[in-house]
């Protein structure tokens, strides 16, 4: 029995521990589910001659040499990241994420641990990312870096195409004492150090990791990157990417169809490319843009639109078109945006909804004019009135058909709202009704008492 009692205690403390991490997970997450909307700035050396971030390494489309030269051009002379923090506020955004070191190795602080960087090898000469994070926070948006775990500069790190030795060892200067070390070890702390650095210097609220997908959890000592990031800040959030420890899940360019059951986020670009690339006309319909934000948060989640600041720091004028229509549809409809959570399981209305959070208070999203009258099926709950969020007007509704005796609810058919209360990319229809939400989700069944 002693032996038994001692199991049993031993199952409530690591119950009570797994509860008590969780909770900090979700407290840690809390702000981050209610964001909504994020900007992801890829902005690096790439952009000077409008060439993919990284990649053309990787896939031996350039050499080490021609890429790096790209340092050179990249002067950073119209960087004014106040005016960043003030358009992607605008834009609605809570928060925003640079990248601070891409797969190539170039950072954009002045890191110790490279001599690959903003301020000692390009023609900005300077740090980056302190203007770019004091100048977030003063516009009260979070302040997020991507980092990705591999390097394809660094001399430890093993890659399938040429880099001249004795510039590579210039630019990664190391400790006599690590001489003895083996690369993997000597690359670990490479990483270690450089985290630490964005950590204790910047204080970002979130870090988005990219690169683990080379290596397992085990290599690049993901729990110890973990631990250590919690040390240094323990509120810090920190995307799937980190393999195995992420606090939330990443999708990329192709929203879910089916509904994440976690904390999630779906990253993509406002053209066909992560930095600028002035070739690229590819932008996507402003119409598309805001439907896919739609979509997103009503399944829970947050959309992460990218950006590629030019060389000189500034943006380009069809994104920033972009970013403010994104915000002053926002801005329209914020009740259905910032106060709400995922909405009604598929079934009930045929596009996506938002539900407030105390569930009395259901947002249709209609993507289309609606023929002769909106439908709502499976609501048993009393509505009290129903409106179009922007201009106000009122819709009449009427339930019809259902079997009050057999807890079966009709359809809820809902007035077309006047021609000048559609919106031109999404329309928003409040319903709010007299209790929480109470839905009808069974099969059906035949009714004999007619």
């Amino acid at each position: 029995m002693r032996r038994v009692f001692i199991i049993v205690l031993a199952f409530i403390f690591y119950t009570e521990n797994l509860s008590a991490d969780e909770i900090s997970k979700n407290e840690r997450l809390a702000w981050f589910n209610e964001a909504k909307l994020g900007i992801f700035i890829h902005w690096g050396i790439y952009s000077v001659d409008g060439i993919g971030a990284s990649w053309p390494l990787k896939k031996k489309e350039i050499s080490w040499d021609n890429y790096m030269k790209q340092a050179n051009g990249f002067t950073a002379e119209n960087y004014c990241p106040q005016q960043w923090a003030a358009l992607f506020k605008q834009a609605g955004a809570r928060y925003v994420v640079l990248t601070s070191k891409h797969h190539d190795g170039f950072a954009l602080w002045d890191t110790k641990y490279s001599k690959l960087n903003a301020k000692d090898h390009s023609a900005s000469g300077r740090d980056l990312l302190g203007p770019y994070a004091d100048a977030l926070r003063d516009k009260g948006l979070k302040v997020g870096f991507y980092f990705s775990l591999l390097d394809w500069s660094h001399k430890d790190y093993k890659v399938e195409y040429d880099r001249p030795q004795k510039e590579v060892d210039k630019l990664y200067p190391q400790p006599a004492w690590q001489k003895h070390l083996p690369p993997h070890e000597r690359f670990v702390k490479f990483v270690f150090g450089q985290l630490s650095e964005l950590s204790n210097r910047y204080h970002p609220d979130l870090l988005w990791f990219d690169g683990g997908w080379e290596h397992s959890s085990q290599w690049w000592r993901a729990e110890e990157i973990k631990d250590s990031l919690l040390t240094w800040n323990p509120h810090i959030v920190v995307n799937d990417r980190l393999p195995d420890y992420g606090d939330y899940e990443t999708a990329e360019q192709g929203s879910p169809v089916l509904r994440p059951k976690n904390a999630w986020e779906f990253c993509m670009t406002i053209n066909d490319h992560w930095g600028y690339f002035p070739k690229d006309d590819n932008y996507k319909p402003q119409m598309q843009i805001i439907r896919t934000f739609v979509e997103v948060i009503a399944n829970g989640g947050n959309l992460l639109l990218d950006v590629g600041p030019k060389p000189d720091g500034s943006i380009d004028s069809r994104q920033v078109k972009a970013l403010k229509t994104l915000g002053a549809w926002i801005e329209r409809n914020k009740e259905a945006v910032y106060s709400t959570k995922a909405g009604l399981p598929y079934g009930h209305f045929y596009g996506p909804t938002l539900l407030s959070k105390d569930e009395k208070t259901i947002y249709l999203a209609l993507f289309d004019i609606p023929k002769d009258y909106i439908l709502l099926k499976g609501l048993h709950t009393k509505i009290k009135n129903i409106r179009v969020l922007g201009s106000g007007q009122a819709l009449k509704w009427v339930r019809n058909g259902g079997a009050k005796w057999a807890h079966i609810p009709g359809i809820v058919r809902i007035d077309v709202p006047a021609d000048k209360n559609i919106d031109r990319y999404v329309t928003i229809i409040a319903i709010e009704l007299k209790d929480k939400v109470d839905l009808f989700r069974g099969r059906g069944k035949a009714i004999e008492n007619n």
